[in-house]
């Protein structure tokens, strides 16, 4: 069987890729084929030595995962309360080892922990329908962007998806000027870690959120506009439709919300005064 030829590469060291064989099949020839796969590990967020939740995801940029993760979940009220991160790294997974202050460390006690989560966490350690529900104070207006922004945006991304031209699987999130030029771009098989990686990146390197706008490659769910909106971001556009509570929540947060951005057409379900 193809199957039993897989080479994995520095598997102990959680690479973001793998090699392996696969059957290609069309309607009159079946051929073996070298191909790349995206890899997803556990990830076990852990604050002050104490367990809080398990994230499967991509093995690259972690440390921004971290801080973006810690921001958008509440766990953190700003960057700053992330202290020394360790990225403990083994064959079954990884570690992230984050300290913060005391203050934030007995919040989470009111929160359940050590919970495993699929591909990406959008609820991780929320056991109550208000806190699923948490918003933060609607934005103000002090971002406008021209429609061109947009479509110069969504074509520079495909070319920064590293992983995704060699896999074809993981999402992507980008952070753009108000130009629509991409500055910070992240990658992962989840959706929100690529968000949170992103939103982790802009914090760690003191860019202003608020001073552009983020892209992704996946539909706009309402955890996606509420971890933008945390982190002051007023546009948030993706490549697929969002659901009827991400506009919801657009609405009252502030947040621009665009939806089906390709090629040079999109809907902008809220917010439709930022778009020049």
């Amino acid at each position: 069987m193809a199957e039993s030829r897989i080479a994995l590469t520095n598997r102990g060291n959680n690479p973001p890729l793998a090699d392996w064989v696969a059957t290609r099949l069309d309607d009159s020839t079946t051929a073996v084929e070298a191909v790349r796969v995206a890899e997803e590990v556990p990830i076990a967020i852990v604050y002050n030595a104490r367990p809080y939740v398990v994230l499967m995801g991509t093995p690259l940029d972690l440390e921004d995962l971290a801080v973006g993760f810690s921001l958008t979940e509440g766990v953190v009220p700003a960057a700053s309360g992330v202290g020394r991160i360790d990225v403990v790294r083994a064959t079954h997974g990884i570690e992230l080892q984050i300290e913060i202050a005391s203050d934030d460390a007995a919040r989470l006690d009111s929160r359940s922990r050590a919970m495993t989560a699929r591909t990406g966490c959008g609820l991780c350690g929320i056991e109550t329908i208000a806190e699923a529900m948490r918003l933060p104070a609607a934005l103000s207006h002090t971002l406008d962007v021209e429609r061109v922004a947009l479509w110069r945006a969504a074509a520079q991304l495909p070319a920064r998806q590293a992983l995704n031209v060699e896999t074809n699987t993981v999402h992507a999130a980008g952070w753009a000027n108000a130009l629509g030029f991409l500055e910070v771009v992240r990658e992962d098989v989840g959706r929100h870690n690529a968000l949170d990686k992103v939103l982790g990146a802009l914090a760690r390197t003191g860019l202003t959120a608020s001073d552009g706008f983020i892209v992704v490659t996946s539909r706009a769910s309402y955890e996606m506009v509420q971890k933008a909106a945390v982190c002051g971001v007023e546009l948030l556009a993706a490549v697929s439709r969002p659901t009827g509570l991400a506009i919801r929540v657009a609405v009252e947060t502030g947040v621009t919300l665009v939806g089906l951005l390709r090629d040079r057409t999109a809907y902008v379900y809220t917010g439709h005064n930022r778009i020049t």
